[in-house]
């Protein structure tokens, strides 16, 4: 039985579009049922109908600094659709405390950098202005403390000399395409488990692969 699946977008909708496509082959342990928005002139909301999602949208600007109230309407919607996982796709709304442990281990974000370095905005241009040589995406649990959580997965790319934030952002968006499905695969399929506040994963990902940021000569 595939786990059911609700995105939470705020606009374009880029990680949504991956994991719609990963979703449609018929081995993926997932099915993505519904895909809400706070904003109703998200761009994402257009691509999900196109896939033939459903899409709701709950405008977030009424209900002002009353999380709350917008979590309560947020979570009547989920259980219509009867969704089992949550997964975040440039969601930019802040989530109460009460709502992430409620969702706690069944909800998951992406953030474009190598958590836990370079958390809140502009990831890529911390990155660039502590001079690391590697970079990447993090795709980790939800709890209430920003860009925190376990971490299910993480991709990595070479940090360039002559990168700015934009072309490292570009870089890393192709990351975070590849493992944002890979770790609702994981998720979905049972072979992502909890342990205090590590995630452990099942299987071989990645193993032995070794990125050396600049190249050896």
């Amino acid at each position: 039985m595939k786990r059911r699946v609700a995105i939470l977008i705020s606009g374009r909708g880029s990680n949504m579009a991956a994991l719609i496509e990963a979703a449609g082959a018929s081995d993926f342990p997932a099915e993505i049922v519904v895909v809400i928005s706070n904003r109703a002139d998200a761009g994402g909301l257009e691509r999900a109908r196109a896939s033939g999602i459903a899409t709701v949208t709950i405008e977030s600007k009424p209900f002002g600094k009353d999380r709350a109230a917008f979590e309560a309407v947020l979570q009547t919607t989920l259980d219509q659709h009867r969704v089992e996982l949550i997964c975040l796709g440039g969601f930019m709304r802040l989530l109460t405390a009460e709502f992430v442990q409620h969702w706690y281990g069944r909800m998951l974000n992406i953030h474009p950098s190598l958590l836990p370095s370079f958390p809140g905005l502009d990831p890529q241009g911390q990155a660039l202005r502590a001079g690391v040589k590697i970079s990447g995406a993090t795709v980790h649990f939800v709890i209430p403390e920003t860009d925190a959580g376990p971490i299910v997965m993480q991709g990595a790319v070479a940090v360039a000399d002559d990168d700015t934030a934009e072309t490292l952002a570009d870089r890393i968006l192709g990351v975070e395409h590849r493992i944002y499905p890979d770790a609702l695969r994981l998720l979905a399929a049972g072979q992502a488990r909890l342990e205090g506040e590590i995630c452990k994963t099942e299987g071989n990902i990645g193993v032995g692969a070794v990125l050396i940021s600049p190249a050896a000569t």
